[in-house]
């Protein structure tokens, strides 16, 4: 088989996920524009988009993480979710609005990017199946 869906998540022959990422952008999107009107408003703190961000976008956007082998194609993509949240700043100096760099999200956002949460949660999860030793992991075979 060249593909087939397993637990939700779309595994390949070829151990490619650029599909998976795909679907989880598409979900993470749709999850956005859910609470765009929220996200974009003046009224809301910083501190409270964070935790809109990280309970709702998050939380969807890394369903299935545990088993991705990212690539430095998907890496940037991840990115995009954390950029929609807090949008274009204005550039004080000239007036103008920019897209903020990965490094003033990152400062922004004061959370570890979204390729290490993978990572970790990755790792977490190797080691949770490593401690299930060989008879549990697969069931009497």
């Amino acid at each position: 088989m060249e593909k087939f869906k397993y637990l939700g998540t779309i595994l390949t022959d070829q151990n490619s996920i650029q599909e998976e990422i795909t679907i989880i952008l598409k979900s993470g999107n749709a999850c956005y524009y859910l609470v765009q009107n929220i996200l974009s408003s003046s009224l809301i703190s910083k501190d409270l988009k964070i935790k809109i961000y990280r309970t709702v976008i998050l939380h969807v956007v890394l369903c299935g993480c545990e088993t991705w082998s990212l690539t430095f194609r998907e890496k940037p993509r991840l990115s995009v979710c954390v950029r929609r949240t807090f949008g274009p700043k204005r550039d004080e100096v000239r007036g103008e609005w920019k897209k903020l760099l990965n490094e003033e999200l990152n400062d922004l956002y004061c959370s570890p990017n979204i390729v290490r949460v993978i990572k970790s949660r990755r790792m977490r999860w190797a080691g949770h199946v490593a401690r299930m030793g060989r008879g549990k992991a697969y069931m009497g075979g």
